[in-house]
């Protein structure tokens, strides 16, 4: 029978940057790639002389332009655009309410799907032939964008509409890891049973969703897909444009699917700071030397611990450096935090909030 051995906390962190020092610096990427927005000659055909509605947000861009511009200028006939968490441009904070109305810059008419209204209503489909889908994703189960394309993809069987994803790469698609969720666990954050870490496009998961009969009754939805040209799964891919207010670069992208189960406990992941998920920290975390002080900012107007010193680790040499080499998700840092916390408690959240993000109640 094995024994756990216990190591300081402070002792895996050290060793941990030891490692990283001695891994490869050099981040490949593949400057050919071109993403399903930018084909424009493959889609235009199928959306001409129809009325559509976009789902997007600020990362729907081609060409330096925004998708919904861009279909404009082209005389497509946008009706409505839809939004996912954080708003169609991109600046709420997580979990905030957002609201619908008319978008300032195009005048159309712009629907919630953050809130109550996860799902587009008949109504909201009765006036639309397609609905096209382009938002950048991160590849992580509980990023709720795939949540959001689930309930279009359903909405669209339902009423039979098509529904056409324009992909994008997964720039943490060079690996899985993680727990497979539990459907007992299922929720807006875990709607599917793949790993944390799925490896997937949104294209290949919608493939997924309508091919394994995830979607209400087992429903098919008219699905066209627009591939990426030029990208595979050993690329590293670069996000242009920060997919979300608290995924500011690639070392938050990395360190997410790591970071983002932290949410679930009272550590900080440095929400209210200029590098969130790159820092996990708390106001009595014992046993360490670097601290920051979460305060209101744009996608964190009321952080965790605001105003107050948080005491932890900084991580933001580990992202690039490390993730994208060993490929792992890590609980060495959920396990040290937790083994470090005066009142260990309290450590867990008391509405579920982990386990809905783990998708089990083993971890």
């Amino acid at each position: 029978m094995s024994k756990l051995i216990k190591i300081p906390f402070i002792t895996l962190i050290a060793n941990l940057l030891l490692f990283v020092e001695g891994l490869p610096q050099e981040i490949k990427t593949n400057k050919d790639i071109r993403v399903g927005a930018d084909k424009t000659e493959v889609y235009l055909p199928l959306i001409q002389n129809k009325k559509v509605a976009i789902i997007a947000n600020q990362t729907s861009i081609t060409h330096g332009t925004h998708l919904v511009d861009t279909l404009l200028s082209l005389d497509i006939s946008v009706k409505k655009v839809f939004a996912p968490e954080h708003g169609f441009r991109g600046m709420a904070d997580a979990g905030e309410h957002i609201k619908s109305g008319i978008d300032k810059k195009t005048g159309l008419p712009t629907i919630s799907l953050y809130g109550d209204n996860k799902k587009p209503k008949p109504a909201d489909l009765a006036d639309i032939d397609v609905v096209v889908f382009d938002i950048q994703d991160v590849g992580v189960r509980f990023y709720t964008y795939i949540s959001t394309m689930h309930y279009v993809m359903e909405a669209c069987a339902e009423n039979n509409k098509q529904f056409i994803i324009l992909d994008r790469p997964n720039p943490n698609g060079f690996y899985v890891d993680g727990p497979v969720l539990n459907s007992k666990h299922q929720s807006f954050v875990g709607m599917h049973p793949i790993p944390l870490v799925h490896g997937l496009t949104v294209g290949e998961l919608a493939e997924m969703i309508n091919e394994e009969g995830w979607l209400k009754n087992k429903i098919k939805c008219n699905l066209t897909v627009i591939l990426c040209d030029n990208y595979s799964h050993a690329d590293y891919y670069q996000l242009p444009i920060k997919p979300s207010p608290n995924l500011p670069n690639m070392n938050s992208v990395y360190l997410y699917p790591s970071l983002g189960m932290f949410e679930g406990t009272i550590v900080s992941v440095g929400r209210g700071t200029d590098f969130p998920f790159q820092v996990i920290g708390h106001p009595e975390l014992k046993n360490t030397t670097f601290s920051f002080v979460p305060k209101p900012s744009n996608g964190a107007k009321d952080p965790m611990y605001n105003g107050k010193a948080c005491y932890g680790f900084d991580l933001r040499e580990i992202g690039v450096n490390e993730i994208t080499n060993y490929k792992k998700i890590y609980l060495n840092w959920l396990l040290g935090t937790y083994q470090n916390t005066p009142d260990k408690s309290t450590y867990f959240l008391k509405n579920n909030f982990f386990n809905l993000l783990t998708g089990n109640s083993v971890l």
